[in-house]
């Protein structure tokens, strides 16, 4: 029974989030199973499939469990319960787990163990190799080991989230017998080199696990005890996180509290050797509180997140091509003022480089005219330009504010980090609106130009961190339009302050105005198509799960509109449905690079309306977010968006996948492979103004 089986009859119909996503998640690792794609990239894809899933896990699933726990049986849209939900997304992952197991031993059975760099166990070392594994044992790895076993005065251990352990049971010379837990230490590589480390050119490299190492040493850590086979496992723990911030006196330090909470959240899932003896899964499950449906057989390597050691491995068939990105050195080397005030200027990553925006902080850190920066934070880079300018502004006399956004989910330590930096500089650090994430991509510069006051502001799609830049596709937009430069103001003094803006003139901002304005916008085309007149709507975004949005777009279907839909996760609209959705089509573009621009374009008969910005049609982004959607007015920008952009996605046959309306995807290079692959398209067609 699919998600769409289980809807009821009188509402429009809608696909389960959770289910889709799982969806989203096997499309990344069809591109891990696609031989046309280079041996490390495909094996990065494979990280990247598992590496969603534990977030899915600790946040998605976590959350389905304490409905369970806490009796709270809310029935979704699609008619499941929690404990069907659970079901259902297990249904649909073993397969693909089963799938993912066998290409991983497909890929490091293959070029790994005859190229270059070949992978060995244990037992196939050579004698030099073996005494040099186990002397970096005993140097390296014994000593910061620590075995816990489980007996009456030994309660089952901690374990940490996504650590990997080795659970072995040691027996004692007179017949007694424990389980015993060992930490792989998270700090190590998970392979080492037992080749000549004196000739570090030397190839083959010859690799071995870590895991494999130990397991093989474990008569060090026991002497005189009988040692029996040792199994591999992985658990992943609740890591969602709920902070009252009306109760919060400082949410810095409440949050520093709750990450430290974070590590003993309930275990969600057990990922095990699927060769281990029914008597240790047992044991395991009762220490960690878990059952059947939450314990998975890995026949393969677990957690292959940790395998950075082959992902950086310098083989330059074995990757993609290095992307050089496009540099706008007029625009960063002129006066980058006077460049946005003659006209709006945009940068489309990672196919153009992020140094623009670098310098537009940059310059303003450094010009005596300007005299004030604001800027939003959620996600950045240790070594980003843009906190580096902010520091060097505010030494510089400047008025500087930074909103950091504590609360970006995994990224609360790192950001807890930089705002105790900015403070220290002299910079005005804001946590955000209470009750809010402020998702929005904004910076802000105040020149004073002969005597009078000018604004300058970049909105993005993405985040202001160098090395995301290189990976996500994203826009950007440098401009200098006064009102769009004053609601950027507005709502700087909404975050920063206690102002509470009754409008805005050009921007959409979230919550309060977004998705109002988003919804007129999609029933203006309803009635243009209801009218006979020409209507179109073309939605680029990561999500779509918003019954209002939804639902108009299902009424903008039956009056006629053509609705194309470019969606790189989760899609609860079910396309093709007649008389409800046959005008709307749905499709997912994964590739090389992340998709992560946000685009909104609506046809209105000649008189296009186009929108880029931070938010995702999801309730989260509409409603509990601060987010900003700014409109693209420049005519050639805009026709830029609509011809070299939107079309070339629609366009696309390379990297898309195609929805029906049961949900599932088909990819459409199979039916066109010398179609068009928009990724290298835009590589090789760059925009120019």
């Amino acid at each position: 029974m699919t998600a769409i089986d289980t809807v009821p009859e009188t509402a429009h119909p809608m696909i389960d989030r959770e289910l889709s996503w799982l969806r989203f998640n096997l499309r990344v690792l069809e591109e891990a199973l696609d031989p046309s794609n280079p041996l490390i990239e495909r094996l990065r894809f494979l990280t990247i499939f598992h590496s969603n899933l534990d977030e899915f896990f600790m946040i998605r699933v976590s959350g389905i469990k304490h409905q369970i726990e806490s009796g709270v049986d809310v029935v979704t849209e699609q008619g499941l319960t929690p404990r069907q939900q659970l079901a259902a997304i297990r249904e649909e992952l073993e397969p693909a787990l089963e799938q993912a197991a066998d290409l991983l031993d497909e890929l490091l059975s293959g070029p790994f163990a005859e190229g270059d760099v070949v992978l060995v166990s244990y037992d196939d070392l050579k004698k030099k190799e073996r005494k040099h594994a186990d002397q970096l044992y005993r140097d390296q790895v014994h000593p910061i080991l620590t075995p816990l076993a489980v007996s009456p005065t030994h309660p089952f251990p901690f374990i940490s989230n996504l650590s990997l352990n080795l659970a072995v049971y040691v027996r004692h010379p007179k017949g007694e017998r424990r389980l015993v837990r060992l930490k792989i230490p998270h700090r190590a590589e998970r392979f080492v080199r037992v080749d000549d480390l004196q000739m570090p050119d030397t190839v083959p490299a010859r690799l071995l696990a870590i895991e494999d190492l130990i397991a093989h040493n474990l008569g060090d850590l026991f002497p005189g005890m009988e040692i029996e086979q040792p199994y591999l496992f992985r658990i992943t723990r609740d890591a969602d996180m709920e902070i009252q911030e009306d109760e919060a006196d400082d949410l810095l330090v409440t949050l520093e509290e709750n990450l430290r909470k974070r590590r003993f959240g309930d275990s969600v899932r057990l990922e095990i050797a699927a060769n281990a003896p029914e008597e240790l899964v047992k044991e395991l499950q009762e220490g960690l509180h878990l059952g059947d449906v939450d314990t998975y057989r890995i026949h393969s390597w677990i957690d292959p997140t940790g395998f950075s050691t082959l992902l950086d491995l310098e083989v330059p068939e074995w990757k993609y091509p290095p992307l050089v990105p496009r540099s706008y050195e007029n625009f960063e080397s002129a006066n980058i003022f006077e460049r946005i005030a003659h006209q709006d200027f945009l940068v489309h990553h990672p196919f153009d480089s992020f140094a623009p925006v670098a310098a537009f902080i940059h310059q303003a850190a450094r010009d005596p005219k300007v005299l004030a920066i604001k800027q939003t934070l959620y996600r950045t880079s240790s070594r980003s330009p843009v906190i580096g300018a902010l520091l060097r502004a505010a030494e510089a006399g400047k008025q500087v504010a930074a909103m950091v956004e504590l609360k970006a989910r995994f990224d609360e330590e790192n950001n807890i980090v930089w705002a105790r930096r900015l403070e220290k500089a002299g910079v005005h650090v804001i946590y955000g609106v209470p009750g809010l994430k402020t998702h929005a991509k904004l910076s802000m510069v105040v020149r004073n130009e002969g005597g009078s006051l000018k604004r300058y502001a970049h909105i993005g799609t993405g985040n202001y961190n160098p090395d995301t830049a290189r990976v996500y596709t994203d826009l950007g937009l440098f401009t200098a339009d006064p009102g769009i430069t004053a609601d950027v103001a507005d709502l700087f003094n909404r975050i920063t302050g206690f102002a509470r803006p009754s409008r805005f003139r050009k921007l959409l901002v979230a919550p309060r105005f977004m998705k109002k304005g988003l919804l007129a916008h999609i029933a203006r085309e309803t009635e243009l198509a209801r009218a006979g007149r020409p209507a179109r709507i073309i939605l680029k975004c990561n999500a779509l799960v918003d019954r209002p949005c939804i639902d108009a777009l299902y009424e903008a279907s039956a009056a006629g509109v053509q609705v194309d839909i470019i969606v790189r996760g989760i899609c609860s609209i079910v396309p093709g449905l007649p008389g409800v959705s046959e005008n709307i089509r749905v499709r997912s573009v994964i590739g090389r690079f992340l998709e992560h621009s946000r685009v909104y374009w609506f046809g209105g008969d000649g008189e296009p309306v186009c929108l880029i910005g931070s938010a995702d049609l999801m309730g989260r982004n509409l409603n509990r977010r601060v987010e900003v959607l700014t409109p693209i007015d420049d005519p050639e920008l805009k026709t830029w968006l609509m011809t070299d952009y939107l079309e070339v996605y629609l366009n696309d046959v390379g990297r898309s996948r195609q929805m029906g309306s049961d949900g599932t995807y088909t990819r459409l290079r199979d039916t066109d492979p010398e179609g068009v692959d928009v990724h290298q398209w835009f590589l090789s067609h760059p925009f120019r103004r």
